[in-house]
C-alpha cells in the first residue's frame, strides 16, 4: 500500500509542465528543453540558462519557480515563435514583392542560396527520378 501512495505523489509532479510563451516545455534538461521553442537553438538556450543563473543540466521539473520566472524574462526579450514566424514571412514576401532574384527563386520554391539543382532538391521541385536497370529497352513482341 505504501508504493501506490508514493507513486501518487510522484505522478503528482510528473504532470506539472513549464510553460513559456503558450508552449509547453517537455521535462529534459533545460537546455534541451528550450529549443522546442522557435527561435532558440543550443546556443541561445545555453546563454539563456548563463544569464539566468541555472544550471543548463537540470531537468525542467527541478527547476524553483523563480529559477523559471528569470527564464520567462530573459525569453521575452527575444523574438521568438509567432513574432519570429511573421517578420521571416513579410520578409520573404518584401522579396518577392521588390522582384529580387532570392525573391523569385523562393517563390518557384527552389534553392535561394547558390545550390545546385541538378541533381540536389530534386523532391521540392518534383524532379523524382526512378532509378533504371541497364538502360536498355525490351524489345516489344509483335
Amino acid at each position: 500500500m505504501l508504493s501506490a501512495v508514493t507513486r501518487a505523489t510522484s505522478s503528482a509532479k510528473d504532470n506539472y509542465f513549464m510553460r513559456i510563451s503558450g508552449i509547453t516545455i517537455p521535462n529534459k534538461r533545460l537546455v534541451f528543453a528550450l529549443t522546442t521553442l522557435y527561435g532558440i537553438g543550443q546556443s541561445r538556450a545555453q546563454i539563456i540558462c548563463i544569464e539566468a543563473g541555472v544550471d543548463s543540466m537540470k531537468k525542467t521539473d527541478k527547476l524553483s519557480s523563480e529559477e523559471e520566472n528569470k527564464i520567462r524574462g530573459i525569453i521575452e526579450t527575444f523574438k521568438i515563435e509567432g513574432d519570429l514566424k511573421r517578420e521571416i514571412s513579410q520578409n520573404v514576401k518584401r522579396l518577392k514583392d521588390i522582384g529580387t532574384y532570392r525573391g523569385l527563386r523562393h517563390g518557384k520554391r527552389l534553392p535561394v542560396r547558390g545550390q545546385r539543382t541538378k541533381t540536389n532538391s530534386r523532391t521540392v521541385r518534383g524532379n523524382v527520378r526512378k532509378t533504371m536497370g541497364s538502360g536498355r529497352r525490351k524489345v516489344e513482341k509483335t
